[in-house]
């Protein structure tokens, strides 16, 4: 039986850096429905003192409870068989290592960001419109214009504070998101816990930027956000019109119009001197493998005593400091307006009774026309992965059943995973937004794309279990928002066992999923009657799509892996392209395919949907591309990488991929230096272009150094080269 919750975690936008890492067995007894239901309660702040109760309330409960798991665990090791030094974290807290308006005289027809949902804008470190190419690259704010072709030159480069990394452009302003210095995080380096240290769950936190969300989690980054608009009406000079800083960190957003939503993720509020073993104990624990020559009483006292101690500091401790907050600098009429404070002085904020951390995730609003007050909606949560149509805006957050002090489901063992969905309300034209409710489903969501409301539903697609264990599993399933409550009304579960999921896509009343083990099977679900969501056709292929797009009614257009089926697995190969006809839902038919390269060939558009570009006026396709060939039979890697630039395609479904050409961006490579370009992983891209542009006739490709324009007729004959460095 599935369990609606309001909240029954912490919501996931907020920083991971610091969240609190409890170790915890199987639950043997199942949770009340009664706890659990008030779990799921979220109920908004009186005002900031509200807000600072319940999180000391929540870090004197944590804290207790992490001291006495830590006790148990140490009472548990006088007799032997503990784990030793090598099987802890590090006492330094270090680890093994981690494996838009268009000119009269502009292009008369040019490609755009390719997002999840028309009409809602993603931010990208690339945007363009009819005539000019917006670009972050090298620490500046670059303005190309970009047409005619021929004469590409750049207008303007602005250096840009921090490490700019994404930007919205949209009439005459332009958004740009840069990330600052490291935020502090919680210094208790605790105990080595499944691949992880605490107190991070889930893994060694990696602060690189997460798309794809099959061996990684949307966590931030990690560092300080700047958020910054200028006003570009003149195109040879930016101006700064507002700057916002805020101590926490980017983790995603869209743009509607003129009002543009970010979601920010904060750090979990850390209390200076609060520690989790008393003094000496812990080195104790780790470099002996011998029975430790301790006294439980002693033991007991020494844990009962540093209780007392954490607690007076955590009941001194001054937790406004720690709140989301802004310093906002307005530049009006020569004149600079600044501010400093609290996010909305603790107005908009939501507590959950869930104890899964202390972070916040705040959605933050504002019109990037104007320069009107901010607003934003905070919550107590973690981050996660972040959908959003015009009405709406989602985020899903990955759990596990050990890392978790109650769980979501009275069946654990058959029930690991969960991902919890917490939806806030957009209204198109404002900036005001609201926290509707939250639910949660079995399994972990694999990316936005794994996500998609439709017809006043939510449908996700969400995997239990990890190769190779022959448990793995998926599941569908449909939510109604019912009185702040996202209610499970439809389930499609024992999708395609042992293998998992590579991709999802939505198209009105239909869905499609990929698994994969050894074969790319290609699910099409008929979504139209939400309480009986169902399979309605089944397509096995060889390898599998690591991203579907809506070609046509008709066609699904694929990016993914070939593979060489193994027996009991399969080695991923060459980069795969597919059309796949699904006019028929019972009967989906491969009608093309594209196999580039052997193993090592890698694409940015195989785990990230902005570099794939489909220019369906003109059937053309750019995809970036570093094609690596040789044995690559295997499991062995190609030796030698051939080409690394962009791939241009003509398309259709009558006559699938004719390829024009590539834009070269860099030469060849064998020999002893092919692994640095051939040896890729099938989740790590590293092909040196990363976008494209096409304007009519003309491609421009888009790597971090450079951009190169060439003709579709011929990509090899790079016309104009536009240095992006200062060297």
């Amino acid at each position: 039986m599935h369990r609606s919750l309001a909240l029954i975690s912490c919501l996931t936008l907020a920083s991971l850096i610091g969240c609190a890492f409890e170790t915890r067995g199987v639950i043997e007894e199942p949770t009340p429905p009664d706890v659990v239901l008030s779990l799921a309660s979220l109920q908004p702040a009186d005002g900031c003192d509200d807000v600072e109760a319940a999180l000391r309330e929540q870090a004197i409960e944590e804290m207790e409870q992490r001291l006495s798991d830590n006790e148990q665990l140490l009472l548990d090791s006088l007799s032997g068989g503990h784990w030793c030094y090598e099987d802890v974290a590090y006492a330094d807290g270090s680890g093994p290592p981690v494996p838009s308006g268009a000119r009269e005289d502009g292009a008369s027809d040019y490609s755009t960001t390719n997002t999840q949902v028309a009409g809602v804008d993603e931010a990208d470190f690339v945007k363009n419109d009819s005539q000019y190419i917006y670009v972050l690259a090298d620490g500046h704010f670059t303005i190309i214009d970009a047409w005619p072709a021929a004469e590409a030159h750049v207008v303007s480069s602005v250096p840009i504070e921090g490490e700019p990394k994404k930007l919205y452009v949209h009439e005459n302003r332009a958004v740009i998101y840069s990330s600052l210095d490291p935020l502090e995080v919680p210094d208790d380096p605790g105990l080595w816990w499944g691949g992880g240290f605490a107190p991070i769950p889930g893994g060694y936190y990696d602060p690189s930027e997460c798309t794809y969300g099959y061996d990684c989690d949307f966590r931030g980054d990690g560092r300080g956000l700047l958020v910054t608009i200028f006003d570009i009406e003149d195109k040879s000079s930016p101006k700064v019109r507002r700057e916002s800083e805020l101590n926490g960190s980017y983790l995603n957003s869209r743009r509607v119009d003129d009002v543009v939503y970010t979601a920010i993720t904060f750090p979990e509020v850390t209390l200076p001197g609060v520690t989790y073993w008393p003094e000496g104990l812990l080195e104790d624990f780790r470099y002996s493998c011998e029975p430790l020559n301790l006294d439980e009483g002693e033991i007991r006292v020494a844990f009962a005593l540093l209780k007392a101690v954490n607690r007076a500091l955590i009941e001194e401790s001054t937790i406004h400091d720690y709140l989301p907050s802004i310093r906002d600098t307005r530049y009006v009429d020569g004149d600079r307006i600044a501010e400093d404070g609290l996010l909305n002085g603790c107005e908009g904020f939501y507590l959950s009774n869930a104890r899964d951390g202390r972070q916040f995730l705040s959605l933050l609003s504002f019109d990037m026309t104007e320069l009107d007050a901010l607003n934003a909606t905070t919550i107590v949560g973690r981050p996660g992965a972040v959908y959003a149509n015009e009405q709406s805006l989602y985020v899903a957050v990955r759990h596990d059943h050990w890392t978790m002090p109650v769980w979501y489901f009275d069946d654990p063992e058959q029930r690991p995973e969960a991902t919890t969905v917490h939806k806030f309300r957009l209204y198109p034209g404002s900036i005001a937004t609201d926290y509707r409710g939250s639910g949660v489903v079995k399994g972990r969501i694999l990316n936005q794309f794994a996500m998609d409301e439709h017809a006043k539903h939510l449908r996700i697609a969400t995997t239990t279990g990890h190769l190779p264990s022959p448990d793995v599993h998926s599941t569908m399933s449909v939510l109604r928002d019912a009185a702040g409550e996202l209610v499970v009304v439809g389930e499609v579960d024992g999708i395609a066992p042992t293998e998992d999921i590579r991709s999802v896509r939505f198209d009105g009343d239909v869905g499609f999923i990929v698994t994969f083990k050894k074969t790319d099977p290609l699910f099409v679900f008929d979504l139209s009657e939400a309480n009986a969501p169902k399979i309605r056709g089944e397509l096995k292929i060889p390898g599998f799509s690591t991203y579907m797009h809506l070609m046509d009614d008709n066609h699904l257009l694929t990016i993914g892996y070939d593979a060489d089926d193994q027996g009991s697995f399969a080695w991923f190969q060459g980069v795969q392209l597919q059309i796949i006809d699904v006019a028929d839902l019972e009967d989906p038919r491969l009608i093309h395919k594209e196999v580039i390269g052997t193993r090592g060939s890698t694409s940015e558009a195989t785990t990230n949907h902005l570099a794939f570009n489909y220019f369906g006026s003109r059937d053309l396709l750019a995809i970036p591309m570093t094609i690596c060939e040789g044995s690559g039979s295997g499991g062995g890697y190609a030796h030698e990488m051939t080409f690394s630039g962009l791939l241009v395609y003509n398309v259709t479904t009558g006559d699938g991929f004719d390829l024009l050409g590539g834009v070269p961006h860099a030469a060849p490579q064998s020999g002893p230096d092919y692994w640095s370009a051939c040896g890729n992983w099938w989740t790590n891209s590293n092909s040196l272009v990363q976008r494209s542009i096409f304007m009519e006739s003309y491609v421009y490709s888009i790597a971090p150094d450079k951009i190169n324009v060439a003709h579709i007729d011929d990509p090899a004959a790079v016309l104009v080269s536009i240095n992006l460095t200062s060297e």
